[in-house]
């Protein structure tokens, strides 16, 4: 009896859950790393290890004691640093240290559109020791740390009054203890989904974003797909396909920022190396377009040849994560009025508080728009 292939997973919380469900489908013999913490994929997998998701040589040395056939991870940054130093040391399908290298670090990834002639805002790297008076900055400004993501330690400012304040808390969510001061760019935010095989790229869904806005950007629902004309879909696979090609991202899912102004130019924000978190790769795309899009990373990591995928629109669908009391009438209205376009809920009884940051945001409901 031929034995199952086994596939590594970095992260063991709700947004893997559906990797470890999927290969589970697929016959793989899931192996799941992460500090263990009580999250669902310590149960839920077939082996768990509860070691760091930044510890990449403890990773790499168990991942060569079991003989993994793949790994990978979605809706994680972080993770795709551990992901992508395992592969190339042991010879497995991912991306190279240097495309993980940019796709994980914004400043990187600037200076990286800068060369590749990518349109992107300009920015600056900062810490808390920089001279700001003497660096020219025009407001208004975003701060962000340069190697986190989900709109953590994300300002918006205006003044200079209020910039320090921001680059430090930039400054202390960052791993590196860097942050950036970018150039704002105007227009309406979208994301896009692709899956690559080989450096063959894909793209399989745009969708667009809500967020709190200024100063913080907390993402507060998506909608797929995105309303588009077919000419700007086009136009923004152009300068997707190109941005992928920049940061060498030549296999497996990739999530696209961008924002798209009145005159239709592009500005790509930036590119993670996976798929989108917030339930957009793990639901959204199945869910509009009938592309299994969960499989396809998985195919890609244990090195499945991955064929064209057909993608057709399904549905029109919608995660939105309730921040305010007003978010959860609004959910209580729905499911009052149309309870069958609910696909997934959590939701805790009698809502009543306000959410002030993406760590605090547990309550959502995924559904169709009818």
């Amino acid at each position: 009896m031929e034995s199952r292939k086994k596939l590594a997973i970095i992260g063991a919380s709700l947004f893997q859950n559906a990797l470890i469900v999927k290969a589970k489908e697929m016959g793989l013999e899931t192996h799941v790393f992460a500090w263990k913490t009580g999250d669902i994929g310590e149960t839920l997998a077939d082996y768990f290890y509860p070691i760091s998701t930044r510890d990449k040589d403890a990773i790499l040395n168990k991942c060569r004691e079991i003989g993994i056939d793949g790994i990978t991870s979605i809706g994680s940054d972080i993770a795709m640093d551990t992901v992508n130093y395992v592969a190339c040391e042991m010879g497995l399908t991912g991306n190279s240290i240097e495309a993980a290298r940019m796709s994980t670090n914004k400043h990187w990834m600037r200076e990286a559109f800068e060369r590749g002639g990518d349109p992107s805002p300009k920015s600056v790297l900062v810490d808390n020791d920089t001279d700001f008076e003497s660096i020219g900055i025009e407001f208004p400004v975003v701060v962000k740390p340069t190697d986190r993501s989900g709109s953590r330690g994300v300002t918006l400012i205006d003044n200079m009054d209020e910039l320090k304040e921001a680059v430090s808390e930039a400054v202390d969510s960052s791993w590196e203890k860097k942050a950036l001061l970018e150039e704002y760019a105007l227009g309406e935010e979208y994301s896009i989904e692709y899956i690559s095989y080989k450096g063959k790229h894909w793209m399989l869904a745009a969708t667009h974003k809500t967020t709190t806005g200024a100063p913080y950007f907390m993402e507060t629902g998506h909608v797929q797909p995105a309303p588009l004309s077919d000419e700007m879909y086009e136009k923004v696979r152009k300068v997707c396909d190109h941005a992928l090609d920049t940061l060498m991202l030549e296999n497996g899912a990739a999530h696209i920022e961008l924002k798209i102004d009145d005159n239709d130019n592009i500005k790509l924000i930036e590119i993670g190396g996976r798929m989108g978190g917030g339930f957009i790769g793990s639901d959204l795309v199945e869910l509009s377009t009938g592309y299994d899009y969960v499989r396809a990373v998985a195919e890609v990591a244990i090195g499945n040849e991955l064929p064209e995928p057909e993608i057709k629109h399904v549905n029109t669908a919608s995660v939105r994560f309730i921040i305010t009391e007003d978010d959860y009438r609004e959910y209580l209205e729905l499911k009052e009025k149309d309870p069958g376009c609910i696909v997934r809920a959590k939701v805790h009884e009698h809502f009543d508080h306000l959410v002030h940051n993406i760590d605090e945001r547990d309550d959502y409901y995924i559904y169709i728009i009818r």
